[in-house]
């Protein structure tokens, strides 16, 4: 009984830091957006090929924070606890993507 809880309490942590790191993740992603189309409401953008300036960095960034997690904390990512923190990023990026098409709806653009 005892090590199935410290599996369990292992799943949850992981799912947890993924989750923290795919925030983060999408958050920044978000403030990148909101400045690219200030840019582009200014009239600062010198043509369309540039599209989201810094995104390859950001990518940089999340696997710079995962590779991190992966040496910070090497109990999340044995017995298949790695799919939890996995899925962890994808679930707490998608919220940020869930949020950003929940306020497109709502303001109906």
């Amino acid at each position: 009984m005892h090590l199935e809880l410290i599996d369990i309490a292992r799943d949850l942590v992981g799912l947890a830091a993924g989750g923290v790191i795919g925030l983060a993740f999408g958050n920044l992603q978000q403030a990148a957006l909101r400045r690219h189309a200030e840019r582009e409401q200014a009239g600062k953008l010198k043509n369309g090929w540039s599209l989201m300036p810094g995104a390859g960095a950001r990518v940089a960034y999340l696997l710079i924070a995962l590779a991190l997690v992966q040496l910070v904390c090497p109990l999340l990512f044995v017995e298949g606890t790695q799919w939890f923190v996995s899925g962890g990023v994808v679930a707490g990026y998608g919220w940020t993507l869930f949020h950003q098409l929940r306020r497109r709806l709502a303001t109906g653009s």
